[in-house]
């Protein structure tokens, strides 16, 4: 299994991004072939109780790279990405990793 994990930077306007997030991107992200399961981790700070540089982590989970790959080339993948970019691309960091059982 692999997951694309997007790190959102705190964004300037916290209500309009929570706005845009949930009632547009979430509902674009949902829709990508093959997407199993999504985890959204809200930042409440650090271990050192000061604020985090990080606002949101959002995990897409799929079965494998070629699965990923194959949902972000889809017209609903191609969607997602773009809204994406147009509301946080200047506030994300996407990566992708494979999920290891500790």
């Amino acid at each position: 299994m692999v997951k694309l994990i997007a790190m959102y930077r705190q964004p300037e306007d916290k209500a309009a991004f929570d706005h845009h997030y949930t009632n547009v991107h979430l509902p674009l992200a949902k829709k990508m072939p093959g997407l199993q399961k999504i985890e959204i981790t809200k930042v409440l700070g650090t271990p050192m109780g000061t604020d985090a540089d990080y606002y949101i982590m959002a995990e897409m989970y799929f079965a494998d790279e070629e699965a990923l790959k194959a949902s972000m080339s889809t017209p609903d993948g191609k969607a997602a990405a773009k809204d994406v970019m147009g509301f946080a691309g200047n506030i994300v960091y996407m990566m992708i990793g494979d999920v290891v059982e500790g």
